[in-house]
């Protein structure tokens, strides 16, 4: 059985669209059918192959967005621009359409449920998406762990899973904070990068010991690890996931 299951994730699969919902002016959710799903944990990623008319093909990696309930998956794709494969997924893929997946891949930046200690998330941009399948693993588990979420965004425009995030800081469940690097929102007093202040305000202290998980581009992820640390946090316990134009999960 297990063979099996492993076999399926490194194999090409054809999945149907079901349904594409618009995040934001350059990000879509995809719902995708995948008959035999394996299953995947929460911050796993997986692989998007395209073939053209000629031949060609192009494949990028994807985080999931969605806890694992059977064998419909969502993927958030921002598009990148002169990107290849992100185009096509932002702005013509359409429900009926098959897609060519293959995983799911990773195993370090993942979150399960029975794990002990408070979960603090930062995320930055796209990479809002593995943080956000957390957030829905943790609901649908009943799970009582105390959560946080940093999430730097350019401006309210940008914000992905906005009615999402609006309806979690409404909540008791997970203490919800968006950082606006360019524009903020009216009241909003404070426009600038994550810095050494928010984490000492914001995030859980390092005697909470808690597992920190940061996804966003290469240069956001090693800033704010590096504030982490330097704010007293163990590198242990500081996970990473990081994305560029030249691959890695989006």
């Amino acid at each position: 059985m297990e063979r099996t299951a492993i076999r399926r994730r490194l194999t090409w699969q054809v999945g149907t669209v079901t349904g594409v919902r618009r995040e934001t002016a350059t990000a879509r959710t995809l719902v995708v059918d995948v008959p035999d799903w394996p299953g995947h944990l929460a911050g796993q990623h997986l692989d998007v192959r395209l073939t053209a008319p000629d031949g060609y093909r192009a494949s990028r990696s994807y985080s999931v967005a969605s806890a694992w309930a059977g064998d419909t998956i969502e993927l958030t794709v921002e598009q990148v621009p002169e990107g290849e494969v992100s185009p096509y997924l932002v702005d013509v893929l359409q429900v009926g359409d098959p897609l060519e997946i293959r995983g799911p891949v990773g195993g370090w930046f993942v979150w399960k449920p029975e794990q002990e200690g408070p979960v603090q998330l930062i995320g930055g941009g796209s990479g809002i998406v593995p943080l956000r399948a957390m957030l829905r693993t943790h609901a649908a588990a009943g799970s009582t762990t105390p959560v946080r979420l940093l999430y730097s965004v350019r401006r309210p425009a940008s914000v992905i899973y906005v009615e999402d995030l609006k309806e979690l800081a409404a909540s008791d469940d997970v203490d919800v904070r968006l950082v606006y690097t360019r524009e903020a929102p009216a009241g909003e007093p404070r426009v600038g990068r994550i810095d050494a202040d928010l984490i000492e305000r914001l995030a859980f202290k390092p005697a909470d010991e808690p597992t920190t998980y940061v996804c966003g581009p290469t240069p956001f992820v090693e800033a704010v690890a590096d504030l982490l640390v330097a704010a007293g946090h163990d590198p242990a316990r500081v996970r990473t996931e990081r994305f560029g134009p030249t691959g890695g999960p989006r």
